[in-house]
């Protein structure tokens, strides 16, 4: 905890537009705000040495030549929920506080996993789009109902609570696997992967990215559950192998995708995609009527944007006030 008069010298520097609400608590507490939405990184540690404070969503890394040319860096407010584009040991090591916003869009998160997941079982976007074109077929249309699944959500942190939780209203079972013990609670049973593989019907991601989950749904562990699945995936794209994913949609191993996050995308969530060749697999994906996309919006809603924002602010606060 630090005095107020120390807070009043706080100088913060903002690489992303956020809601205002972000720079004007932080004007109250007396911070001095600035804002640089578009230099480039190599631009930015220039002058991060003046800085006592960031507040980035995505723009770019913040890895450990950054941190080392941030010498009087004593936060970064990460308005999102990953920390994977950060160095958070490194930081800590330098004894800078670093703060996500994991509360803040949940709820969101939690929402939009299960309207894809309605989305797919009900061929919404499929129906949609037929009839757009003059198209009425009411039986390549028929439904599949989530009463009497077992849902399984591996990840039961922030995001897979919420999801169980919006679960609740179903005749369903919800089953969790994490790799922390007793995570479990009220709205899903935690199992072990065995108990995972053997129960699933749908399986829903809620991993951060991490060297141990890129590239976790491959098609050993596809192939490793009893029944084939349908898969959720609002947490990060190189969780998922794309073409391992196509192989297991091709042969019905899995009944149907929906995708918030690509293995193709871009670090920065803010544009498509990293390489403009992309495989083969991308486009079985986007011709395939089984596959739901949306773009990295899971927890981007009109009140995730004030909710995050919010979470910055008070964990700031907490610390230094």
């Amino acid at each position: 905890m630090t005095s107020t008069s120390y807070i009043y010298l706080m100088r913060v520097l903002h690489l992303d537009a956020n809601h205002p609400l972000l720079i004007e608590q932080f004007e109250q507490l007396g911070f001095q705000n600035d804002t640089d939405y578009s230099s480039k990184k190599k631009d930015v540690e220039k002058i991060i040495n003046s800085y006592d404070g960031i507040i980035i969503r995505s723009r770019f890394t913040i890895d450990s030549s950054f941190l080392d040319k941030a010498t009087n860096l004593k936060f970064i407010g990460r308005v999102g929920a990953g920390l994977e584009s950060i160095d958070v040991a490194y930081a800590k090591e330098k004894n800078i506080f670093v703060a996500a916003a994991h509360e803040g869009n949940r709820n969101a998160v939690g929402e939009h996993t299960l309207g894809m997941l309605l989305s797919l079982f009900n061929k919404l976007n499929k129906a949609d789009r037929e009839v757009r074109q003059g198209k009425w077929d009411r039986e390549g249309n028929r439904g599949v109902e989530l009463d009497g699944k077992t849902v399984g959500i591996i990840g039961y942190g922030n995001m897979g609570k919420a999801f169980a939780k919006k679960l609740k209203g179903f005749e369903v079972e919800t089953i969790c696997y994490d790799i922390e013990g007793g995570v479990g609670d009220e709205n899903a049973r935690q199992v072990g992967i065995l108990e995972l593989q053997q129960k699933t019907d749908v399986l829903s991601l809620h991993v951060p990215q991490t060297p141990e989950t890129m590239g976790m749904i491959n098609d050993h562990f596809i192939n490793s559950f009893h029944k084939p699945i349908w898969l959720l995936n609002t947490a990060r794209g190189k969780c998922v192998i794309t073409e391992d994913l196509v192989a297991n949609l091709k042969s019905g191993k899995i009944l149907g995708a929906g995708l918030d996050v690509l293995e193709f995308e871009k670090s920065s969530f803010e544009d498509m995609f990293d390489d403009t060749k992309l495989p083969d697999s991308w486009r079985y994906l986007v011709k395939a009527d089984n596959v739901l996309f949306t773009p990295h919006v899971a927890g981007w809603t009109i009140e995730s944007k004030e909710k995050l924002a919010q979470t910055i602010v008070d964990k700031i606060k907490e610390r230094f006030c």
